[in-house]
């Protein structure tokens, strides 16, 4: 539990006493490689701390093709964040794209601790503005920059995951098709 104890520091220093009471709402998980941490149309309950593995946030348009949202990798955050907050049912799938290993928790009794933890609130609020601030930066991104730009930022914010994870992935990211990321790839080792 160290790593977790350790990356909420990083992030928002929490006292001893309040890691004490947190620690006991964690258990470790793995996921299979294909396996689903939350689903669409369902209403999230749990969140996890990612150990090691990578997992994709998507979403399916209504006529099945699928677009990935966001990637997580080893030492971050995963969960339905909306779906947890509001409570509805969730939109976008996260899917494991190799097996992983996880340290997951009950959200309800996360919150519960809120009110008399306020080093657990200031440390929530924090990862959740993180998570603002880079969803924001992905949206203007993906419409500001062009294709082989966003390849480069994809490469300097993800650099292992090229070899693991399908190249359709990864185009599907990049709002790309496989074809115009194959090209930018062959251009990229031209140059």
């Amino acid at each position: 539990m160290k790593d977790i104890y350790d990356y909420f520091n990083a992030i928002s220093p929490i006292n001893k006493a309040t890691w004490e009471v947190l620690k006991n709402i964690f258990n470790e998980h793995s996921l299979k490689k294909g396996e689903y941490f939350v689903k669409e149309n369902e209403i999230a309950k749990k969140f996890g701390y990612l150990r090691s593995g990578v997992i994709r946030a998507f979403y399916r348009n209504n006529k099945g093709a699928e677009y990935n949202k966001h990637f997580f990798v080893q030492n971050s955050m995963v969960g339905g964040y909306s779906s947890l907050v509001s409570q509805q049912p969730n939109k976008i799938n996260q899917q494991a794209l190799t097996d992983c290993e996880l340290v997951i928790g009950d959200f309800n009794e996360l919150t519960s601790l809120l009110d008399k933890h306020q080093d657990l609130e200031r440390l929530l609020r924090k990862i959740a503005e993180g998570y603002f601030v880079d969803k924001e930066k992905r949206e203007v991104d993906i419409v500001l920059l062009e294709a082989n730009e966003r390849y480069a930022i994809f490469q300097k914010e993800y650099p292992q995951l090229e070899q693991l994870i399908p190249q359709y992935h990864i185009a599907s990211y990049l709002g790309i098709t496989p074809t115009q990321l194959s090209r930018i790839r062959r251009y990229n080792t031209k140059a």
